[in-house]
């Protein structure tokens, strides 16, 4: 096979297996706190995406949004694999974000992959909601939602949307999930009451 041919079919074979050896998200809405690539990396690492080899460069992004009222969530799986999503809400530092979740695991002739995860239902903080965007087959459009947010003032609080991909093998930072967040800056509805169970202890 001449080398002109070769540089040809090399990126259909790259296409070809992509699907079955990683899979990537991008944040669209709101801005992510991180400069994310066409297909959104870096992702890999949690809680809030970037890889061991790199942390990524902040957008400096902070969305200002209302307490109490719905917030636009927007991703575009960029690579496919089967999965879903889950939201989380920290208030006072990234500490509070909870662990990725629990996996069910098989062997393979290529190590462990991934099953299933454990879905919060009903979801509970700082969980906002999880389960989200349920997929078996290649999405082309958006996935989009609107997530109910506490009504708190919250001058730098941290939003994690977190991808878990079945079907998948581990990866060095992420296990079986992709990471990304948000920076929101969360000013209280003065005409609703505050969800005490989301301010500071």
């Amino acid at each position: 096979m001449n080398r002109s041919l070769m540089l040809r079919l090399a990126p259909a074979a790259i296409l070809g297996i992509a699907p079955y050896a990683w899979a990537h998200f991008k944040l669209m809405e709101p801005q992510s706190w991180l400069v994310e690539s066409a297909l959104g990396d870096p992702q890999k690492l949690g809680p809030c995406g970037g890889t061991s080899a790199n942390a990524g460069m902040p957008t400096n992004a902070v969305s200002k949004v209302t307490g109490g009222s719905k917030l636009h969530i927007k991703v575009q799986e960029t690579v496919y694999h089967p999965g879903h999503y889950r939201v989380a809400l920290a208030v006072n530092s990234r500490a509070e974000l909870p662990p990725d979740p629990d996996v069910t695991s098989r062997g393979s002739e290529k190590g462990p992959q991934s099953v299933s995860a454990v879905i919060q239902n009903p979801p509970k903080a700082p969980v906002l909601a999880d389960g989200l965007f349920v997929h078996t087959s290649r999405q082309a459009d958006p996935f989009e939602t609107d997530i109910q947010l506490p009504n708190i003032n919250c001058t730098h609080c941290t939003l994690q949307i977190i991808e878990f991909m079945a079907e998948h093998g581990l990866n060095k930072d992420g296990g079986y999930f992709y990471h990304h967040c948000a920076d929101l800056q969360i000013t209280a509805d003065p005409a609703k009451p505050v969800d005490s169970a989301w301010m500071k202890k």
